[in-house]
């Protein structure tokens, strides 16, 4: 499980954290301004594969760093099926929530990517 784990997780928190920081409002302030439909269902196609996918390989609800990985796979399922069924709702939903909500959310996605991250990459100690 562990040597799972850490394969998933060393595609997963590099993966959230570049994402992350690519959209956080300081590097590109107007990236979302213009959303439209489509492109919110394309983002949740690809979100609710890759949660799918994950969930498939590591659902494992352990007391440690790995659950991490699997609350992430579930989070970006249904938020992905969420996007995919529900484009315009969600598009209202985000337009009318304050920016503060945004990077609140974004924090502790890069808090949670950077913890996979490391453990992801950190040598395994042996028994």
């Amino acid at each position: 499980m562990k040597d799972n784990s850490k394969k998933i997780g060393g595609l997963l928190g590099p993966a959230i954290v570049a994402t992350v920081v690519s959209e956080f409002p300081l590097v590109q302030p107007h990236l979302y301004d213009a959303q439209i439909p489509p492109v919110v269902y394309l983002s949740g196609t690809l979100m609710f594969i890759a949660g799918l996918a994950i969930v498939r390989a590591h659902n494992y609800w352990a007391r440690n760093w790995t659950v991490l990985i699997t609350i992430s796979a579930w989070f970006f399922l249904v938020l992905g099926l969420f996007r995919m069924f529900f484009a315009s709702a969600y598009l209202q939903q985000s337009a009318s929530t304050s920016s503060g909500v945004f990077m609140a959310i974004e924090g502790v996605l890069i808090l949670i990517g950077l913890v996979v991250t490391l453990k992801s990459y950190s040598k395994s100690k042996s028994p």
